[in-house]
């Protein structure tokens, strides 16, 4: 026999999107259920990018100056080699924000950080070890709620909820559950890559930049995280068995040939256990809701590393739900019309980020990865990136767009803290 609780809002996922939105309903009075299937949000090889619009709202919830003595570092420049051709694509020093650079910092930190604001209100009720197991319905065939099973096998319980919101990532139970009902339907955008993520030592000496090398069919991405650089290896879809099938041997020496100085250095990858696979998908929902649910940040829209904006899109998202919602709860407004107005707003901008990252991806698979690594003759850079290398401007424009991006939402809900 399960048990029951109500709430206001339960939350599916405590991950950025599901602990910010939590966070600002339940500073706005508004009781809220956060369920996370995990006891801690230890895992590695997630998002670590908190962009300047993240960095903004931190701001404008008056926790910018503590959220800025974790632990992280700074990255104002994104530069990149084709081949011979070196150039600079992205320069955060005029970024129309508050911070003008990308945070790079753990997200067990950030989930941290943002659990422990959210636990100074009353409203928020945040459940570590639970996962939800099924959606709930009423005799209308609304949600009405979720059922949950708890890590250590104690009896399960139904949660009562006037509107349930997915925030479990692209591999989302709940969501998945409404594709098989036949309620909802998710649009592929196709993904021509697969991205390798490992860590290798890294020098003072180094780059402190966010450095892309691309050659004849390899590409790297290396971001400086202090005494290590967190690595992507960029290969064409689906091509790691045949990768494997030559032996870490064949990693190392594409490492070396994209990023000569790191030569010395890749032997710290002794065997595949130390590599991770990232299924690149892209995708989003058709609707993002159905009556009583609503599905924000990667279960409503999967996006690929490009930019890595996936973080700050989720938050994003947060932000203009947790904006919605209390306005609609506040008028007593009904719900599903609420659910409508978060994707009419968070919609477009997530089309912009995929059309555009699908863009690259094509363009490295086909123009690059495609090529025989033993080809000879130099590469060269596409020409819409030489001109951003050659105009000030345009790298201007290309560090907006992604440290800031389209539509960046602002706190418009209230701190209640006062009222109890």
């Amino acid at each position: 026999m399960a048990a029951a609780s109500d709430c206001d809002i339960a939350v599916v996922g405590g991950g950025p999107a599901g602990l910010m939105l939590g966070f600002l309903l339940a500073r706005a009075g508004i009781r809220v259920i956060v369920l996370e299937k995990h006891a801690d949000f230890l895992r590695d090889f997630r998002g670590d990018t908190i962009h300047a619009s993240t960095l903004d709202l931190m701001h404008e919830l008056g926790l910018l100056e503590a959220f800025l003595k974790l632990p992280h570092q700074r990255i104002t420049r994104l530069e990149a080699a084709f081949g011979k051709d070196k150039m600079v694509l992205g320069d955060t020093s005029r970024l129309p924000a508050r911070c003008k650079f990308v945070a790079i910092m753990p997200q067990w930190d950030f989930l941290d950080f943002t659990a422990k604001q959210g636990r100074r209100y009353p409203g928020f009720d945040l459940r570590m070890s639970c996962k939800a197991q099924s959606l709930l319905f009423d005799d209308r065939e609304r949600v009405c709620g979720v059922q949950t099973r708890w890590a250590d096998g104690s009896t399960p319980e139904d949660i009562r909820a006037n509107l349930v919101v997915a925030c479990d990532g692209r591999h989302s139970a709940l969501r998945d559950q409404m594709i098989g009902r036949g309620d909802l339907e998710k649009i592929e955008r196709g993904a021509a890559i697969d991205a390798l993520w490992f860590r290798l030592p890294r020098q003072a000496q180094d780059p402190s930049s966010v450095g892309l090398c691309v050659a004849a069919g390899r590409a790297l991405i290396m971001i400086a995280r202090g005494d290590y650089f967190q690595c992507g290896y960029i290969i064409a879809k689906d091509s790691l068995p045949a990768l494997q099938a030559k032996g870490i041997g064949a990693l190392q020496d594409g490492i070396a040939a994209l990023a000569p100085f790191m030569a010395g250095r890749v032997a710290a990858l002794t065997d595949w256990e130390a590599v991770k696979l990232l299924t690149v998908q892209v995708n989003r929902l058709q609707k993002w809701h159905r009556p009583g649910l609503l599905c924000i940040g990667d279960a409503a829209h999967a996006m690929s590393p490009v930019g890595g904006v996936g973080v700050n899109l989720a938050i994003q998202d947060a932000v203009a739900a947790a904006n919605l919602l209390y306005r609609g709860i506040s008028a007593g407004e009904d719900l599903d019309t609420v659910a409508a107005r978060v994707q009419e707003r968070r919609e477009w901008p997530t089309k912009l980020i995929q059309a555009g990252q699908v863009a690259v991806q094509n363009t490295l698979a086909e123009r690059y990865l495609s090529l025989p690594a033993e080809m000879a003759g130099p590469i060269r850079a596409p020409l819409p990136l030489r001109l951003v290398d050659a105009v000030p401007t345009l790298q201007r424009l290309l560090a907006r767009l992604v440290a800031v991006g389209p539509r960046p939402e602002h706190v418009a809900t209230p701190d209640c803290r006062a009222a109890f």
